[in-house]
C-alpha cells in the first residue's frame, strides 16, 4: 500500500489523485460536499489517513483559488461566527484524536445529513421563511463542521444544516463556504503534520496536482453562475442526502467487518 513517502513510486494512482483534485476544485469553486467523494475515492488505494493527509495541501492551495473568486461574496454575520467555531472544532477533533472512533463519526454524519434532508423535503410545499443568523446554533454546527472536517474532512453536512435554512443567494451560500472551510483547512496543517508528517513526496504530488484543483476551482464557481438558484439548492441537497448515505453505508459496513 502506498505511503506518503512512496506515492511517486505508484504511477497508477495517477488518474485516482487527478480525479480526487479535480472534486476538491469544484467544491472549492462553490459545489458543496463534491470534495467529500475524494477521501472515499482515494482509500480504494491507499489507507484513509494517507489520503487525507495527502489532500490537505490540496485543499489550502485550492483554497486560496476560491477565496480571490468569492472575496466580495459571502455573508460576514456568518464567517465572524462559523471561522471561530471552526478552528475550535479542529482542535476538539486534535485533542480526542485517539479516543474517538473515525466510524462513529461516519455515522453520525450521515445520519444528521439524512435526517435534515427529510426533514427539508417534508415541508417544501410550506411557505418556510428563511431563518436569521444565530451566534448559539452558528457555534454548535460550526463546532460540528470543523470537528467533522478534522476527522474525515466531512464538515459539509453540519455546515450546510446551519447554512441552508437561511436561504442565502446561490453566490453569497457558496463564498461563505469557501471562506469558512479555507480557514478551517489551514488550522488543520499542524495537527495533520504532528499526526502523519509531510514528506517531500506527499508536497511534490500536491504541487503537481495543483494545476487539477485550480481548474476544477474555477469549473465549479462556472457552473454555479449558471444554475438557476432553485435548481442550485435542490443539487446541493440531493448531493448532501447521496453522500450522507454514503458515510452511513461506510459506518455500518466497517462495524460488520469489525464483528466478524
Amino acid at each position: 500500500m502506498p505511503t506518503p513517502d512512496t506515492l511517486l513510486n505508484y504511477p497508477e494512482l495517477a488518474i485516482p489523485l487527478i480525479l480526487a483534485a479535480f472534486l476538491v476544485g469544484l467544491s472549492k469553486g462553490g459545489l458543496p460536499a463534491v470534495a467529500m467523494l475524494s477521501v472515499p475515492l482515494l482509500s480504494l488505494q491507499m489507507p484513509p489517513l494517507v489520503a487525507a493527509v495527502l489532500l490537505l495541501p490540496i485543499y489550502i492551495l485550492a483554497d486560496m483559488v476560491g477565496v480571490y473568486l468569492y472575496r466580495r461574496e459571502y455573508s460576514s454575520e456568518n464567517v465572524k461566527v462559523l471561522i471561530p467555531a471552526g478552528v475550535l472544532g479542529v482542535l476538539i477533533g486534535w485533542a480526542t484524536a485517539s479516543v474517538v472512533s473515525d466510524k462513529m463519526v461516519t455515522l453520525l454524519i450521515g445520519v444528521m445529513g439524512i435526517t435534515f434532508c427529510l426533514y427539508t423535503w417534508s415541508r417544501r410545499n410550506r411557505n418556510i421563511p428563511a431563518t436569521r443568523p444565530q451566534v448559539k446554533k452558528g457555534l454548535f454546527w460550526g463546532t460540528l463542521s470543523g470537528f467533522t472536517s478534522f476527522v474525515a474532512h466531512a464538515g459539509g453536512p453540519p455546515f450546510q444544516v446551519y447554512m441552508l435554512p437561511q436561504k442565502h443567494p446561490k453566490m453569497v451560500f457558496a463564498g461563505t463556504t469557501t471562506l469558512v472551510f479555507a480557514v478551517v483547512n489551514l488550522a488543520k496543517i499542524i495537527p495533520y503534520s504532528n499526526l502523519h508528517p509531510y514528506t517531500r513526496d506527499t508536497l511534490t504530488v500536491s504541487l503537481i496536482l495543483l494545476p487539477v484543483a485550480a481548474l476544477g476551482t474555477l469549473a465549479g464557481k462556472s457552473l454555479i453562475q449558471r444554475l438557476p438558484e432553485p435548481l442550485f439548492y435542490q443539487a446541493v441537497q440531493i448531493a448532501l442526502f447521496l453522500l450522507s448515505l454514503k458515510l452511513v453505508y461506510d459506518a455500518a459496513i466497517s462495524s460488520l467487518l469489525h464483528i466478524s
